[in-house]
């Protein structure tokens, strides 16, 4: 079972429809402020589409860093970094950063039974049993709930679930336990455009805009290897358009800076 919240379809919401020209507001904190609509387009609504356009961003121009603190060689790829942690290990990578992006949400909406994800083998890590103070271990080839410490509903003990789902899972079991999305057309913020195995990668829909002809436009954010800051990509097949996508650019295949989609790997949550 994937972990998500129920939540009825995103509807529009007017948000810079009248722009004329569409400009990037560098000042911008969030994805809300930073990236307006261009001219005709409304953005989607939902409590996850509202959650995710205002994660706070670094400042504008802030290069990406690895989890060791080093320059990340591609600096060109990314159009903004989310101010969240790395950690100081290398496994916050691609699919890590759907799953945290994921499990920020639900923190934040205190549904922290929601919060669970597959490891490899199949075996469900729930964050309820860790935040009550059980933790894993491994033995005889499976893993056991063991009592350990006390209750902690801290964003820190969040933090130490998380990296060690990391371990544990990736691309190839969280692509298994999403379910797959039949229309583009039906693309909505929270969705996951993945690629199961090795290598394979994970991006998250992070914004959605729609015009009055139905044509929607995206945007994507991504975490890499090795671990580094989560950061907004740029569209280099559509520059005038970045870091927004459109869903009707899209043909066989979706053209990521640093990797390539087929078009039938839109992904999502699946309902509880």
């Amino acid at each position: 079972m994937a972990c998500t919240a129920s939540e009825p379809s995103p509807v529009a919401i007017t948000t810079n429809p009248t722009n004329d020209k569409w400009v990037i507001q560098e000042e911008g904190k969030t994805i809300e402020t930073r990236f307006p609509t261009p001219k005709g387009y409304e953005r989607l609504a939902s409590s996850y589409a509202t959650f995710l356009r205002r994660i706070p961003l670094k400042a504008s121009g802030t290069l990406v860093h690895l989890y060791d603190g080093q320059l990340k060689s591609n600096q060109h790829a990314h159009a903004a970094i989310l101010d969240y942690d790395t950690g100081n290990k290398d496994l916050q990578q691609c699919a890590d950063a759907v799953m945290r992006i994921r499990a920020e949400y639900l923190f934040a909406e205190k549904k922290f039974d929601q919060i669970h994800f597959n490891f490899t083998n199949g075996f469900v890590a729930k964050y309820i049993y860790w935040m009550q103070g059980k933790r894993l271990q491994y033995r005889n080839g499976s893993f056991h709930w063991i009592a350990s410490n006390n209750v902690d509903s801290s964003h820190d003990n969040l933090r130490s679930y998380l990296d060690y789902v990391y371990n544990f899972a990736g691309s190839l079991s969280l692509s298994k336990e999403l379910e797959a999305v039949s229309s583009l057309q039906d693309i909505q913020p929270g969705d996951v455009w993945i690629l199961g195995g090795s290598p394979g990668h994970a991006v998250t829909v992070m914004d959605v805009a729609i015009n009055s002809k139905g044509e929607k436009i995206y945007m994507l954010s991504q975490g890499y290897m090795p671990a580094q800051d989560i950061h907004i990509l740029k569209n280099e097949t559509n520059p005038q358009l970045s870091p927004w996508y459109a869903v009707k650019e899209i043909e066989t295949y979706l053209l990521t800076p640093e990797y390539t989609f087929p078009r039938n790997s839109l992904k999502r949550f699946k309902s509880e």
